[in-house]
């Protein structure tokens, strides 16, 4: 194996000469989260494994510390600064030794915790597994560097999820005002119709542009669904597109809907492909008003049919306000669109400086004194 000038082979793999190699059990100590039933509320954060779940008047620690999952949910450690309680599926670190507290977070979540779990049942971690786990620690002045470098990418992005959540709340308040005519637009002052869906829309059924490989590649035609993810993959297959554009794609199962403007194929049978009757209407914003319905769902069944193209609408009558409102809510959806990308951007490139910087193959200059 050829090692580089200046790196040494160790049971973590190639690290800089510089680089130790130490348990997990000699840099820090780790106790038990506990139960909090019996302490009144207060200010102090209660964690759990997805976060903060309440607040008390106690505390368990008061500093820097990791808290890992003991039972459960043991795949994501936390980081928190100050006083804490952690609950009873929780350990928390203290006591840290020669170390730098976020640089260990940051190397701790590079580690895959499900493989460490030692239960047939709920997956659960020991404490004793845990001190054995091996850490590849650079002197603490590097350590420190290190930790600072990813918390200011880690402040980009959280201040963008900040700002998308606050551009999401925006758009849902003038989705409240103008997608209910309480607030007109300057120019517009005609009257508003109630429509059924079905009045306004067409559908086709989905099977002449089923994806037939579900070996999805990196780039070419998406693959589409009407759930969360919209984009399940991508396919070279050069047939069966769809692209009379745009369309709202419908789940006859869940009512989920995604509008759409670019060519596409679909995985499910479960779906109808929905389109404009006529020129009257502005596709976009019903979709808009489509995401305003509250259909509750009952048994395991079709809907469009039977009875979702039933439900009725208040739109716009005169087209142009259509337009109108549906331009100010997708310009709001792309501002959005663009401010996500730029978010996942700074993770990617999170990704790989830790990657880089937690196994030495990119070293940060030090000023030592």
């Amino acid at each position: 194996m050829n090692i580089p000038q200046g790196y040494k082979q160790t049971e973590l793999g190639i690290i800089p000469e510089d680089w130790e190699v130490k348990p997990i059990g000699e840099c820090l100590s780790i106790g038990n989260g506990c139960d909090y039933k019996d302490k009144p509320f207060g200010n102090i954060p209660v964690y759990g494994t997805g976060g903060v779940i309440t607040y008390i008047n106690d505390y368990l620690y008061d500093g820097q510390t990791i808290c890992i999952g003991r039972k459960g949910t043991i795949n994501k450690p936390l980081y928190y600064e100050g006083k804490i309680w952690t609950v009873d599926t929780l350990y928390y670190t203290y006591n840290f030794i020669d170390v730098d507290v976020k640089y260990i977070y940051y190397l701790l979540l590079t580690i895959d915790w499900m493989s460490l779990n030692e239960a047939t049942g709920v997956p659960s971690l020991t404490s004793d597994r845990i001190r054995h786990i091996l850490l590849a620690l650079p002197p603490v002045a590097e350590q420190r560097a290190i930790a600072e470098a990813l918390s200011d990418i880690d402040g980009l992005i959280a201040a963008l999820d900040k700002k998308i959540a606050k551009k999401r709340l925006i758009k849902q308040g003038a989705m409240q005002q103008l997608l209910t005519g309480k607030k007109r637009l300057p120019g517009f002052t005609d009257s508003w119709v109630e429509k059924k869906l079905g009045e306004i829309l067409d559908y086709e059924q989905p099977q002449p542009y089923l994806v037939v490989s579900t070996d999805y590649v990196d780039s070419g035609i998406p693959v589409l669904t009407a759930g969360k993810s919209r984009i399940l993959g991508y396919t070279t297959e050069q047939f069966g597109i769809y692209n009379k554009l745009p369309v709202i794609i419908f789940d006859d199962f869940t009512t989920d809907s995604k509008y759409i403007s670019y060519p596409f194929k679909v995985k499910s049978s479960a779906m109808k492909v929905l389109s404009l009757k006529n020129n009257d209407y502005d596709l976009r914003l019903v979709y808009e008003l489509m995401q305003q319905i509250d259909f509750p769902l009952k048994d395991h069944q079709r809907y469009w049919i039977s009875e979702y193209s039933q439900l009725t609408i208040s739109i716009p009558k005169d087209r142009e306000e259509q337009t109108a409102i549906a331009t100010i809510l997708t310009d709001m959806d792309k501002e959005i669109a663009d401010l996500e990308a730029k978010r996942d951007k700074y993770s990617l490139l999170k990704s790989g400086m830790m990657q880089k910087l937690l196994t030495g193959q990119i070293r940060l200059k030090i000023n030592r004194i």
